[in-house]
């Protein structure tokens, strides 16, 4: 299928989702910590006993034997986020916690020891809860300086051990779930767009903070990427499906470009939105990003007359009769994945990193094992997707497949929404004795990885 050699393959996660020990060694409470029922069901008065993410599936005390079987399956690379909140637990102090950065030298000092590069999210829908609340969240200039403390420190104290470094995980999915940025309360345009600014400007500067530290460092903007297809050839249901694109493409723009694209300027002003935008705003995000990375599920249709929504369209566009949808009503489109690729490497020249990208299902253990022949296939078919991009000509630098060990849904707070090549026993109503299991993908996907993806099926 024509993967370079030194292809990262490997498997992506995010603290909030697998780590749990919610309140050990310190650590703060973050927005997650009070959804209960997932971004589908928000809920903030207070973490709840039915959070499954409060204990997750104790990552926190079995990450040796997680990265253990990682490293079985070959993994080259394991994206992690760090939990702002377990080094700053209220998100504002001057000085981190010792026993939240402790943690992560575990980790990360484990992977090093499996030789798996740690690719690291700073900021993957954790704010600390404090700063939400406090502040209002990223709607607050402020939370730039906190920000670029919290990255600072790490960056600083990983320095030598992690080289690839991810801002804020799917920036552009806050025009869709606010409270992931810590807006409690969005039902205020200008204070939505303000608090994007402030995001941006946020993760130019920490990018210049990252070179700065280390020269050597590569740090990423990542995309919630989903292709946009007009739903007839109608002229305006193509400009619909443009138009929706634009509001993903503002933020690799941003992060690519250094500047805010003209279209992006008109919507402003056409919806009577003032930025407050400083000079220094301004030559802060001229610092670009060295690659883009993104998360790439499914694909939707767009017009300009049709408002029907499927079950799986939580964040816009119509529903493609011509594609199969996931138990969730995700729509599968292997070949989406192949434009994505192609698009963003046409419109930003940077190196792609695609980590996220997996099956949603409900697997039924049987005998120690889950036959997921259904997650095979579609992995499958997404991966030889890539490989035809890299054929295009596309420079991708590696493919970590989300959820790669069972974790809690972030939209809806299950486990029964299950992604992995290890089963998790973790049930929804919180039972179960937590063991992990190898499911029949492990095995596939570790002869991929070994083959560096010549057992894979065109």
């Amino acid at each position: 299928m024509g993967f370079p050699e030194g292809f990262l393959w490997g498997g992506a996660t995010a603290a909030n989702q697998i780590e749990g020990a919610y309140a050990e060694d310190g650590k703060g409470l973050s927005v997650q910590d009070v959804l209960p029922g997932g971004v589908v069901k928000p809920a903030s008065a207070g973490p709840t006993p039915d959070n499954l993410k409060l204990e997750a599936i104790d990552f926190y005390h079995r990450y040796q034997e997680d990265i253990a079987l990682f490293a079985e399956m070959g993994f080259k690379v394991f994206r992690l986020s760090i939990a702002w909140s377990r080094i700053f637990p209220r998100g504002d102090e001057a000085e981190p916690n010792a026993a939240g950065l402790a943690f992560y030298d575990r980790v990360i000092d484990e992977l090093l020891a499996h030789n798996i590069v740690p690719l690291v999210t700073l900021s993957h829908y954790e704010l600390p809860l404090h700063l939400a609340q406090e502040y209002g969240g990223w709607t607050n200039r402020k939370l730039i300086g906190f920000y670029e403390n919290f990255a600072r420190t790490v960056f600083k104290h990983f320095q030598g051990r992690v080289q690839y470094w991810l801002t804020f995980n799917e920036i552009n999915s806050i025009l869709h779930f606010p409270i992931l940025a810590g807006i409690m309360n969005a039902t205020d345009k200008q204070g939505l767009y303000q608090a994007i600014h402030h995001e941006l400007v946020a993760s130019a500067r920490v990018t210049k903070i990252a070179h700065e530290v280390d020269a050597t460092n590569k740090i990423g903007c990542m995309i919630l990427a989903m292709p946009r297809y007009p739903l007839t050839p109608n002229p305006d249901d193509v400009w619909a499906a443009l138009d929706a694109a634009h509001d993903d493409f503002t933020f690799g723009d941003v992060h690519c470009r250094g500047t805010y694209p003209g279209y992006f300027l008109r919507k402003l002003r056409e919806a009577g939105i003032e930025l407050d935008i400083t000079e220094q705003d301004r030559i802060d995000l001229r610092n670009t990003v060295d690659f883009v990375s993104f998360s790439y599920y499914m694909s939707v249709c767009e017009s300009a007359t049709d408002t029907t929504r499927g079950p799986g369209n939580l964040i816009g566009g119509v529903p493609n009769p011509t594609l199969a949808a996931s138990q969730w009503g995700w729509q599968i489109d292997p070949v989406g994945l192949r434009i994505i690729l192609n698009e963003y490497w046409d419109r930003w020249q940077k190196p792609l990193f695609i980590v996220e990208n997996g099956l949603g299902a409900r697997d039924e253990l049987v005998d120690g094992t889950v036959a997921d022949d259904y997650r095979i296939s579609y992995m499958n078919d997404h991966l030889v997707q890539v490989g035809e991009a890299l054929s295009d000509g596309v420079a991708v630098l590696g493919y970590t497949s989300w959820g790669c060990i069972d974790l809690v849904s972030m939209s809806t707070a299950e486990m029964s929404k299950r992604y992995g090549f290890i089963y998790v026993d973790r049930n929804d109503d919180g039972s179960g004795t937590l063991q992990r299991y190898r499911k029949k993908s492990f095995y596939w996907y570790k002869d991929v990885i070994t083959s560096n993806g010549a057992t894979l099926t065109p």
